[in-house]
Protein backbone atom coordinates (compact mmCIF):
# COMPACT_ATOMS: atom_id res chain seq x y z
CA UNK A 1 0.00 0.00 0.00
CA UNK A 2 1.36 3.47 -0.57
CA UNK A 3 1.74 5.54 2.31
CA UNK A 4 -0.75 8.18 1.00
CA UNK A 5 -3.43 5.15 1.30
CA UNK A 6 -1.21 4.28 4.73
CA UNK A 7 -2.06 7.95 6.11
CA UNK A 8 -5.82 8.33 5.05
CA UNK A 9 -6.89 4.74 6.74
CA UNK A 10 -4.70 5.59 10.01
CA UNK A 11 -5.69 8.92 10.11
CA UNK A 12 -9.26 8.36 9.43
CA UNK A 13 -9.37 5.44 11.84
CA UNK A 14 -7.72 7.42 14.49
CA UNK A 15 -9.77 10.75 14.05
CA UNK A 16 -12.90 8.75 15.19
CA UNK A 17 -11.28 7.29 18.16
CA UNK A 18 -10.50 11.39 18.65
CA UNK A 19 -13.42 12.58 17.91
CA UNK A 20 -15.19 10.52 20.64
CA UNK A 21 -12.72 10.78 23.02
CA UNK A 22 -13.43 14.83 22.85
CA UNK A 23 -17.44 14.93 21.87
CA UNK A 24 -18.63 11.18 23.69
CA UNK A 25 -16.49 12.00 27.34
CA UNK A 26 -16.68 14.25 30.07
CA UNK A 27 -13.10 15.42 29.65
CA UNK A 28 -13.80 18.23 28.18
CA UNK A 29 -11.34 18.08 25.28
CA UNK A 30 -11.32 20.31 22.16
CA UNK A 31 -11.64 18.49 19.34
CA UNK A 32 -10.56 21.50 16.92
CA UNK A 33 -7.61 21.74 19.46
CA UNK A 34 -6.46 17.95 19.35
CA UNK A 35 -6.93 18.59 15.20
CA UNK A 36 -4.61 21.66 14.69
CA UNK A 37 -2.16 20.22 16.81
CA UNK A 38 -2.31 16.62 15.14
CA UNK A 39 -1.37 19.17 11.73
CA UNK A 40 1.33 20.88 13.77
CA UNK A 41 2.89 17.47 14.30
CA UNK A 42 3.10 16.71 10.75
CA UNK A 43 3.74 20.50 9.52
CA UNK A 44 6.94 20.23 11.94
CA UNK A 45 8.19 17.50 10.63
CA UNK A 46 7.10 14.33 12.41
CA UNK A 47 8.71 11.36 14.42
CA UNK A 48 9.75 11.76 17.72
CA UNK A 49 11.83 15.24 17.26
CA UNK A 50 8.49 17.00 15.46
CA UNK A 51 6.07 15.36 18.28
CA UNK A 52 8.64 17.20 20.98
CA UNK A 53 8.70 20.38 19.03
CA UNK A 54 5.21 20.73 18.19
CA UNK A 55 4.15 20.39 21.76
CA UNK A 56 6.65 22.10 23.51
CA UNK A 57 5.79 25.22 21.60
CA UNK A 58 2.39 24.79 21.79
CA UNK A 59 2.71 25.04 25.82
CA UNK A 60 4.95 27.93 25.19
CA UNK A 61 1.73 29.35 23.09
CA UNK A 62 -0.61 28.82 24.83
CA UNK A 63 1.31 30.13 28.43
CA UNK A 64 2.19 33.72 26.33
CA UNK A 65 -1.72 33.88 25.96
CA UNK A 66 -2.61 33.20 29.15
CA UNK A 67 -0.44 36.06 30.56
CA UNK A 68 -1.65 38.37 27.63
CA UNK A 69 -5.16 36.98 28.40
CA UNK A 70 -5.23 38.19 32.21
CA UNK A 71 -3.54 41.30 31.56
CA UNK A 72 -5.89 42.39 29.17
CA UNK A 73 -8.80 40.86 31.66
CA UNK A 74 -6.98 43.09 34.27
CA UNK A 75 -6.52 46.66 32.50
CA UNK A 76 -9.70 46.51 30.79
CA UNK A 77 -8.75 49.22 28.10
CA UNK A 78 -9.87 50.10 24.96
CA UNK A 79 -9.36 48.39 21.61
CA UNK A 80 -5.90 50.45 20.97
CA UNK A 81 -4.62 49.18 24.43
CA UNK A 82 -5.81 45.21 23.78
CA UNK A 83 -3.93 45.83 20.76
CA UNK A 84 -0.66 46.97 22.03
CA UNK A 85 -1.13 44.46 24.65
CA UNK A 86 -1.45 41.65 22.12
CA UNK A 87 1.14 43.17 20.23
CA UNK A 88 3.31 43.07 23.25
CA UNK A 89 3.01 39.38 24.07
CA UNK A 90 3.72 38.29 20.21
CA UNK A 91 6.52 40.20 20.44
CA UNK A 92 7.57 37.81 23.53
CA UNK A 93 6.37 34.88 21.81
CA UNK A 94 8.54 35.06 18.71
CA UNK A 95 11.48 36.56 20.98
CA UNK A 96 11.33 33.13 22.79
CA UNK A 97 12.63 31.11 19.89
CA UNK A 98 16.49 32.34 21.00
CA UNK A 99 15.87 29.93 22.94
CA UNK A 100 16.38 25.95 20.31
CA UNK A 101 13.43 24.39 22.17
CA UNK A 102 10.91 27.15 21.38
CA UNK A 103 12.28 28.38 17.96
CA UNK A 104 9.39 26.63 15.99
CA UNK A 105 7.39 29.45 15.88
CA UNK A 106 4.20 28.33 14.01
CA UNK A 107 3.27 25.77 16.90
CA UNK A 108 4.06 28.62 19.55
CA UNK A 109 1.05 31.02 17.25
CA UNK A 110 -1.08 27.97 17.01
CA UNK A 111 -1.05 27.17 20.88
CA UNK A 112 -1.77 30.98 21.39
CA UNK A 113 -4.17 31.51 18.99
CA UNK A 114 -5.83 28.18 20.34
CA UNK A 115 -5.79 29.04 23.87
CA UNK A 116 -7.22 32.90 22.68
CA UNK A 117 -10.01 31.28 20.55
CA UNK A 118 -10.99 29.26 23.41
CA UNK A 119 -11.47 31.90 26.28
CA UNK A 120 -13.06 34.68 24.10
CA UNK A 121 -15.59 32.54 22.73
CA UNK A 122 -16.50 30.46 25.87
CA UNK A 123 -16.31 33.75 27.75
CA UNK A 124 -13.72 32.73 30.40
CA UNK A 125 -12.94 35.88 32.63
CA UNK A 126 -9.85 37.04 31.58
CA UNK A 127 -8.80 39.13 34.22
CA UNK A 128 -9.02 35.58 36.24
CA UNK A 129 -6.10 34.05 36.34
CA UNK A 130 -7.44 30.91 37.49
CA UNK A 131 -10.00 30.09 35.30
CA UNK A 132 -8.01 31.70 32.09
CA UNK A 133 -5.25 28.79 33.45
CA UNK A 134 -8.02 26.33 33.44
CA UNK A 135 -8.79 27.26 29.82
CA UNK A 136 -5.45 26.94 28.96
CA UNK A 137 -4.74 23.78 30.02
CA UNK A 138 -8.01 22.37 28.51
CA UNK A 139 -6.15 23.43 25.08
CA UNK A 140 -2.41 22.14 26.06
CA UNK A 141 -4.00 18.99 27.19
CA UNK A 142 -5.88 18.65 23.58
CA UNK A 143 -2.80 19.58 22.17
CA UNK A 144 -1.02 17.67 23.31
CA UNK A 145 -2.88 14.86 22.61
CA UNK A 146 -3.09 15.83 19.09
CA UNK A 147 0.59 15.69 18.91
CA UNK A 148 0.41 12.12 20.15
CA UNK A 149 -2.57 10.88 17.58
CA UNK A 150 -0.61 12.29 14.56
CA UNK A 151 3.13 10.51 16.13
CA UNK A 152 0.92 7.36 16.43
CA UNK A 153 -1.05 7.20 13.09
CA UNK A 154 2.54 8.25 11.37
CA UNK A 155 3.46 4.70 13.08
CA UNK A 156 0.70 2.87 11.75
CA UNK A 157 0.79 3.91 8.75
CA UNK A 158 4.49 3.59 8.39
CA UNK A 159 3.40 -0.24 9.24
CA UNK A 160 0.96 -0.55 6.75
CA UNK A 161 2.97 0.61 4.48
CA UNK A 162 5.95 -1.51 5.02
CA UNK A 163 3.88 -4.29 5.18
CA UNK A 164 2.82 -4.16 1.52
CA UNK A 165 5.75 -3.23 0.57
CA UNK A 166 7.05 -6.58 1.57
Amino acid sequence: MNLINALAISIGALAAVATWLCLGTSFGLQVWALFIAWGSFYHTGGGADGLTKSAINHVWGAVVATVALVIVGMVGGSVIVTSALVGASVVVLVLGAHLPFLATIPAAVYGYASTAAFCLLTGVAIGDFAAVAKAAGVVVISMILGNIFGFVSEKIAGALAAKSDA
